[in-house]
């Protein structure tokens, strides 16, 4: 269970200031809804993506 900081306080933060946790939640929970994203979900999911990619992938 995901027990980190919700969206409206990351969302005032950097991608980059993200936790693994935090981004990995987030990127999953917005995958699942991906078809029902408007242009600023999918805009967020992007850059979460892209940071994961900047860190190497998602460590298990």
């Amino acid at each position: 269970m995901y027990a980190g900081r919700d969206m409206t306080e990351l969302s005032m933060m950097a991608k980059s200031d993200w936790e693994d946790n935090e981004l990995a939640f987030f990127h999953h929970s917005l995958q699942q809804i991906a078809p029902y994203l408007n242009s600023e979900g999918q805009t967020i999911h992007r850059e979460i993506i892209e940071e994961i990619e900047n860190r190497g992938g998602i460590k298990h």
